[in-house]
């Protein structure tokens, strides 16, 4: 019997340090820390218990090589938000997209990005009939 890998999905907080290196590339904890100091009071030994987690579900690599430890996000920021969207439209939206998209755009949408939408929905269509 094969196992199926299981993806740990990332907690609120370590999204944020996510966000933090997909912004400035791998960095020391030092460096998160800052970063992170901007917006949330947070402790460096938090940050680096966080970043420590982080290392063992694989959301992030550690580069050991240097006495103080570069980490570097495991998966794209793209990679992260595709995994996160389709676990949320499984979730709550019963594998419908169209129902996550009309939930999305129903609620408070401007004009700016109502044709902002539509520019997208064109260029995927023309892109849709140019692969057939």
């Amino acid at each position: 019997m094969s196992q199926k890998k299981t993806v740990l999905k990332p907690t609120e907080a370590e999204l944020s340090l996510l966000n933090i290196l997909w912004e400035i590339g791998p960095a020391t904890v030092k460096q998160i820390h800052l970063a992170v100091s901007e917006t949330q009071k947070i402790g460096y030994t938090t940050v680096l218990k966080i970043l420590q987690i982080m290392h063992e579900k694989s959301l992030v690599v550690r580069d050991e090589s240097n006495r103080a430890h570069v980490y570097a996000p495991a998966d794209s920021e793209t990679q992260t938000q595709s995994s996160l969207l389709k676990d949320l439209i499984h979730k709550a939206f019963g594998g419908s997209t169209s129902k996550l998209v009309m939930r999305a755009i129903g609620d408070s949408t401007s004009k700016e990005e109502i044709n902002d939408i539509r520019a997208m929905l064109d260029e995927i269509e023309k892109q849709n009939e140019t692969t057939l």
